[in-house]
């Protein structure tokens, strides 16, 4: 008797693809039928800001996980698209759909990077999925907005993409309003850019330049500048933890959780 076959991956060729990942703050502390309600309000979020910037959500390879999205784009997407108008759409979408009476606060960080990414049979694999995962988690990213209260989004973007898109400041990108973090999470190190829109960089720095995301202590010297390598141990598939993260690959020890606060 054969042996039943393992399905096989819609596409293994590894090209460099831009990744995303939005997800949701404090979703767990909703009862079910108001996290329903923020699922579709996250979908539908995504979707205009799309079709406002002249993306085609239908060719994103799409991984919905309940309070969180994460998406391979078609490698002819523009960056710049991304990075720029996608952002600034996002930002004005959340402030509208916030401005609604009596509903739940929808409040989201989104992770971008560009990279290597190939179909698997669970998802994704490759270095830019694993490095969206972790840069999404980022205690820094959750820590600037848990405390700017008034923020709707805060994005981290790769040093990747801050190097090669935003650092040569084209329309919409304004390399000035991103703080550098060096990011470790898991198994991951690198380096990430955090930008909170509406927010400039001087009230984003003590946290993006806290190792911890936390804001430092009077006193605290600020951290080095030491540029650690970017490194992810073998990844397979991208999909979410009991506890609320992303896994990619096989499970294991999940980050130290960082304090919400109350709003």
């Amino acid at each position: 008797m054969h042996e039943p076959s393992s399905p096989r991956p819609p596409d293994a060729i590894p090209r460099r693809r831009l990744c995303l990942a939005a997800d949701m703050e404090q979703y767990s502390r909703l009862d079910t039928r108001t996290q329903s309600a923020v699922q579709s309000d996250l979908a539908r979020l995504l979707d205009e800001a799309a079709e406002l910037s002249g993306l085609d959500r239908a060719a994103w390879a799409r991984q919905p996980q309940g309070d969180l999205e994460f998406a391979v784009l078609p490698e002819a997407t523009p960056e710049v698209t991304v990075l720029g108008p996608f952002v600034q759409h996002l930002v004005a979408c959340l402030g509208a759909l916030n401005a609604r009476p009596a509903v739940p606060r929808v409040r989201l960080r989104l992770a971008v990077d560009a990279g290597v990414a190939a179909g698997a049979a669970l998802g994704h694999a490759g270095p830019a999925p694993v490095a969206v995962a972790r840069f999404v988690n980022a205690p820094q990213l959750k820590a600037a907005l848990a405390a700017l209260a008034s923020a709707d989004l805060a994005v981290i973007v790769s040093d990747r993409l801050y190097q090669d898109v935003v650092r040569f400041g084209h329309p919409g990108l304004d390399p000035a309003q991103y703080v550098r973090a060096e990011v470790r999470v898991k198994d991951f190190g690198g380096h990430g850019w955090i930008r909170v829109p509406g927010h400039g960089p001087d009230d984003v720095r003590p946290f993006a330049e806290s190792t911890g995301g936390m804001l430092p202590s009077p006193g605290t010297p600020a951290p080095g500048r030491t540029e650690p390598s970017q490194y992810v141990h073998q990844g397979v598939a991208v999909g979410r933890d009991a506890s609320g993260g992303i896994n990619v690959g096989l499970p294991m020890v999940p980050p130290p959780v960082v304090p919400w606060r109350t709003w």
